[in-house]
């Protein structure tokens, strides 16, 4: 039973007549003849009592004009339905993305973004770099936005830019003065710094170990935002991504290129490499990749 035999079925049933019939669906009469006959063959009976002068439903005819109705109702709502979401007209993308992003740079994207496709839904899940790797590696989400991933890692990653890591310091403390802060007169100050298992927590306890530093943690947070609260209050000192800077100035706290080691980090999409995109997602994939620094 196709949506074109119960259309045929239905124009013929709601008219009385196959030559009416023929007029609304544009079919010759042969078409039309062929359509029913194969629907009643499909269904195992006659749907329609002819004469010369009249045509009649049967009983079962009868039965399936209430049933034919709401398929075809159900069927043009879920064609018109995708055609939406294929023209961008209808459709959500999910978005998981490290809150250093999702408070500085993803605004503008998703300004850009709604004013090209005001339809489509955005929802963001800003969560820490870890949360985002575990959200698109589990299929909740489609496009993820954070760091650089291992070289074993199953997901793609596709750069945006590199992040360079900037030191953050008390306004009135002397290493705010400075053009820039090197490592080993960062570390003789109390340090606040991301909890484990932060990947940027480890990726700088491995930067410090390679060249024999060691820092003093006195304070921990999970939230970047706590982290320059405290700064700012005169508690200690930290390395944050240079994405936070806006927010650690709006803070009170003081950012300064860090030196002796610098340390960068490359920032971009994370997605499934057996995933094929929605054309939402791909379209705010490509939103996003308009980022891109080369």
């Amino acid at each position: 039973m196709t949506a074109k035999q119960l259309r045929a079925f239905l124009a013929v049933a709601e008219n009385f007549s196959f030559a009416q019939a023929c007029e609304q669906l544009h079919m010759s009469q042969s078409a039309l003849s062929l359509s029913i006959k194969a629907l009643e063959d499909s269904l195992g009976g006659a749907l329609f009592s002819r004469t010369t002068r009249s045509v009649r439903l049967t009983p079962e005819g009868l039965a399936l004009l209430p049933l034919a109705r709401r398929l075809l109702a159900e069927w043009d709502n879920i064609e018109g339905e995708m055609q939406q979401r294929f023209s961008l007209q209808q459709g959500q993308v999910t978005v998981a993305c490290m809150p250093s992003f999702a408070g500085n740079m993803m605004p503008e994207v998703i300004r850009n973004f709604v004013q090209r496709y005001p339809r489509i839904n955005v929802k963001i899940q800003d969560v820490v770099n870890e949360q985002v790797i575990e959200m698109v590696s589990a299929r909740q989400v489609e496009i993820g936005v954070g760091f650089e991933l291992p070289s074993s890692s199953p997901l793609t990653f596709a750069t945006l830019f590199v992040d360079q890591f900037v030191a953050v310091v008390p306004r009135d403390s002397t290493l705010s003065h400075q053009e820039s802060v090197a490592w080993s007169e960062l570390i003789k100050e109390p340090f606040i710094t991301l909890q484990r298992p932060s990947s940027v927590r480890l990726m700088l306890e491995q930067q410090l170990a390679e060249r024999g530093l060691r820092w003093k943690v006195t304070l921990e947070s999970h939230q970047l935002a706590t982290i320059g609260s405290l700064v700012a209050a005169g508690l200690g000192v930290s390395v944050v991504p240079n994405l936070c800077q806006p927010q650690m100035t709006a803070l009170g706290a003081v950012c300064k290129p860090l030196s002796d080691p610098a340390i960068q980090k490359p920032v971009g999409i994370i997605t499934r490499r057996d995933h094929e995109l929605s054309v939402a997602a791909q379209s705010f994939f490509d939103a996003l990749a308009g980022l891109r620094k080369d």
